[in-house]
């Protein structure tokens, strides 16, 4: 069964750093395209950020160069890291196993002063 356990998140000021983890089972994680969506109070999902089991990583334009993604196959832990954060990075953040489409509980990160 595929389970998916994020971490990490929390109350952040502007321009603050947090990073995120998530701890997944149940499927071959080296092997599969890990992704980061996050969800804002009122708006739906938006996709944040992807790790390929080819090694390449893909950012949205609004997250390039403040957040990076990375992966520890050894560890089937997915992390982003996350810099330079501003308010309107306020969601719930979810990691998300894009060959079976499945996502965790869910972080959630509050950027405010």
């Amino acid at each position: 069964d595929v389970q998916l356990v994020e971490s990490g998140g929390g109350l952040v000021q502007p321009g603050g750093s947090l990073r995120l983890s998530c701890a997944a089972s149940g499927f071959t994680f080296g092997n599969s395209d890990m992704s980061w969506v996050r969800q804002a109070p009122g708006k739906g999902l938006e996709w944040v950020s992807s790790s390929y089991s080819s090694g390449s990583t893909a950012y949205a334009d609004s997250v390039k160069g403040r957040f990076t993604i990375s992966r520890d196959n050894a560890k089937n832990t997915l992390y982003l890291q996350l810099n330079s954060l501003k308010t309107e990075d306020t969601a719930m953040y979810y990691c998300q196993n894009d060959n079976y489409l499945r996502r965790g509980q869910g972080t959630q990160v509050t950027v405010s002063s």
